[in-house]
């Protein structure tokens, strides 16, 4: 009996939390989901294909697969990132896709109590509150909770026009 209640409080638990792993763009920090993760990795050149929006950089082969990059300094609108050594490739899976999103820094993973997520608010943020989740305050941190789906229209990246969340 005692186990099979512990078991069910560690699940409620597990329920009532969620996991990101979250990052820098600038001086902004955002969070996805812990479980869109595949792989981090460090900046490598990709190769342009023409007709494609300034937000992806290209492409890249992981291990036999294409992987399209897209660069969410760019996406949230404000320029293309100078990438160094230092910068960072994470490899998500969006709606069955692998996609690669350029970011200055992983930051950390968070679990956060899913109360604590508050709905994100009108603000003049980088990132249009379409494509956010949610806010989660950690003292004087402000994470950003990003939807991939919604920041990424993947059947586009599907179709061959590489438009990712270029608009309706």
């Amino acid at each position: 009996m005692l186990r099979a209640r512990r078991i069910r409080e560690e699940v409620t638990q597990q329920v009532s939390q969620q996991q990101f792993t979250t990052f820098t763009v600038g001086a902004e920090e955002y969070g996805i989901p812990i479980l869109t993760v595949r792989e981090i990795k460090g900046w490598s050149e990709t190769k342009p294909l023409p007709d494609s929006p300034p937000h992806m950089r290209g492409v890249i082969s992981l291990r036999g697969l294409i992987v399209p990059i897209f660069d969410m300094r760019a996406r949230f609108g404000h320029g293309i990132t100078e990438c160094t050594k230092t910068h960072v490739v994470i490899i998500v899976v969006v709606t069955g896709r692998l996609i690669g999103i350029l970011v200055d820094t992983v930051q950390d993973i968070l679990t956060v109590e899913t109360q604590n997520i508050q709905p994100a608010p009108q603000t003049d943020r980088m990132v249009d509150n379409d494509y956010l989740d949610g806010i989660v305050m950690l003292g004087e941190r402000m994470v950003s909770l990003l939807s991939l789906e919604r920041l990424f229209d993947v059947s586009k990246v599907a179709d061959g026009t590489l438009r990712a969340g270029s608009g309706p």
